[in-house]
């Protein structure tokens, strides 16, 4: 599976720093959407990287946005993790409107870097690009 997120962005980096921590089996890769591998995920799934608001996460064929991702990589990442199965219940339009606030003001919020995130030397090899 592959987590296609913002690298430039404190917030996401920090998810991608999480999901070092706790992917134990090392299911997960990673692409940034300022790296060509990632803009072609991107553009795969029908998403422009320019003002792009959502984490990606691709699995093959099949592609998940937004509070759908989170919960299916948590999901992946096992117990007590996989708990947040119960985000489920609730309704979809409103997990994502608390996304799409969050992720609209991420930068204000969390900050931005002027460089991308450089990941450790132990998982280079998780990075597509």
């Amino acid at each position: 599976m592959i987590v296609v997120f913002d690298a430039q962005c404190l917030l996401c980096s920090r998810w991608v720093k999480f999901l070092l921590k706790h992917d134990r089996r090392g299911i997960f890769r990673y692409a940034s959407i300022q790296g060509a591998h990632g803009r072609d995920l991107l553009a795969r799934a029908g998403l422009s990287p320019d003002g792009l608001q959502t984490l990606l996460l691709v699995d093959g064929e099949r592609t998940w946005q937004q509070t759908g991702a989170i919960l299916r990589v948590l999901h992946a990442l096992g117990w007590p993790w996989r708990a947040a199965w119960l985000g489920w219940l609730v309704p979809a339009p409103l997990r994502d409107a608390a996304y799409r606030l969050v992720a609209r003001n991420r930068y204000a919020i969390f900050g931005r870097s002027e460089t991308c995130l450089v990941p450790p030397a132990a998982e280079a090899g998780r990075f597509i690009d």
